[in-house]
């Protein structure tokens, strides 16, 4: 019989996102994320369960990172856990997912706990020796800053490069106004009973707690950084760059905070979940590279890919979940997939909740989940796209 991955149904969390320089600001990010698994995992009565598989995502270096997943597994109280640490940008949630999921379905792995984590506040700056230089004087780089701002091998930044697929498939800046009014109202709705729907994986108020992890300094009530947005309001502001068409509205803010979830076999799965009959089955998950300076278009041939890998048509996907971080993303999927763009990012995405890069996915992933719980199960596809004009998407089906 063979082995299929699964996710146990509320075996995942995910902080609120906060805005950088927020209130996460001057956490570490990887001793914040094991400070809240550990909290979780005995708030689920996880901590004895026999994890054997362990994947750390992350892509902003804090310090230590050097002993990746085992550290951060020894700060959660799990140390004997060992695996790797993996950083692909924002394709990084989805790489630990296709990881795990490949361990599990080879029969490495039975059980795997994945963390995501990052703060992209106060990025860190990385001096390169080099003695031929003058004086033997090195460079410098602004980890966070110089990467935002410059593809070193299709030398453009990510705005550029939204704005040649804009010009590509001849989006208006009203169509992306518009896109985002609709995300905004989307994420509105996770907001309505109090939070209903971000409190199924989301624990709010959030404690925050202080440098040393003694004590709690603060609470936040969810996500941080985001502002009401009006379609006034939006056609006020102007393209970021002369001729473009992209303003602050219709792009993503960066944040900090952590996600976490399992990926384990149907039988540990069942064990896991807080509802053992919901079924959440891996189906595939897929990746993509598009010509150098086009990233958001990265996401189409991505999906594409993992449909083709569970030899399922586009037309069988009931659910689809991205990674936006400019809205032209969402047209241009919608227009390729044929997938209706209002039917997209239901109660939210990264275009409005931020994003800290390592977790950003992961969040995705699990509010698609738990959409695809509400409304009697289907087939989900998230797809996202990352720095080096690519992209990767997990393919999910839900039993309810």
């Amino acid at each position: 019989m063979s082995r299929a991955a699964h996710i146990p149904y509320g075996a995942y969390w995910c902080t609120p996102f906060a805005k950088w320089q927020g209130a996460f600001s001057h956490l570490h990010s990887l001793k914040f994320a094991a400070w809240h698994a550990r909290r979780e995992l005995a708030a689920r009565g996880l901590q004895e369960m026999p994890i054997d598989f362990g994947v750390l995502g992350t892509t902003v270096p804090q310090q230590g990172v050097f002993y990746g997943l085992p550290w951060a597994a020894g700060l959660m109280g799990l140390e004997r856990l060992s695996g790797p640490t993996i950083s692909q940008a924002c394709a990084t949630s989805a790489r630990c997912i296709a990881l795990a999921a490949d361990a599990v379905v080879a029969g490495s792995a039975d059980c795997a706990f994945l963390l995501t984590a990052d703060r992209v506040s106060n990025g860190p700056s990385l001096y390169y020796p080099d003695p031929t230089g003058p004086g033997g004087n090195g460079t410098n780089e602004s980890w966070v800053m110089d990467n935002f701002q410059g593809d070193p091998f299709a030398k453009l930044s990510m705005i550029e490069t939204a704005e040649n697929v804009a010009r590509r498939h001849g989006i208006t800046t009203a169509e992306q106004n518009e896109v985002t009014l609709m995300r905004y109202a989307q994420y509105a709705q996770a907001l309505e009973q109090d939070r209903a729907f971000q409190k199924k994986y989301m624990r709010v108020p959030f404690e925050i707690p202080d440098k040393s992890f003694r004590k709690v300094q603060a609470t936040l009530e969810g996500d941080q950084g985001i502002h009401p947005t009006t379609a006034a309001g939006l056609a006020e502001l102007k393209p970021l760059i002369p001729g473009g068409t992209i303003t602050y509205g219709g792009q993503t803010h960066p944040a900090d905070g952590n996600a976490a979830l399992f990926v384990t076999t149907e039988a540990r799965a069942r064990e896991l979940s807080t509802r053992p009959e919901v079924k959440i089955r891996i189906l595939a998950t897929g990746q993509a590279r598009v010509e150098k300076g086009y990233m958001p278009a990265a996401t189409v041939p991505a999906a594409r890919d993992a449909l083709a890998r569970a030899a399922l048509a586009v037309s069988a996907v009931t659910h689809v979940k991205t990674h936006n971080p400019f809205a032209v993303g969402d047209i241009v999927v919608s227009r390729e997939l044929g997938f209706p763009v209002e039917k997209m990012n239901g109660y939210g995405c990264s275009l409005v909740w931020g994003h800290p890069q390592g977790p950003t996915g992961m969040r995705a992933v699990i509010e698609m989940i738990e959409q695809m719980v509400m409304e009697g199960g289907g087939v989900g596809l998230f797809t996202g796209c990352a720095a080096g004009d690519s992209a990767m998407s997990v393919l999910v089906r839900v039993d309810v």
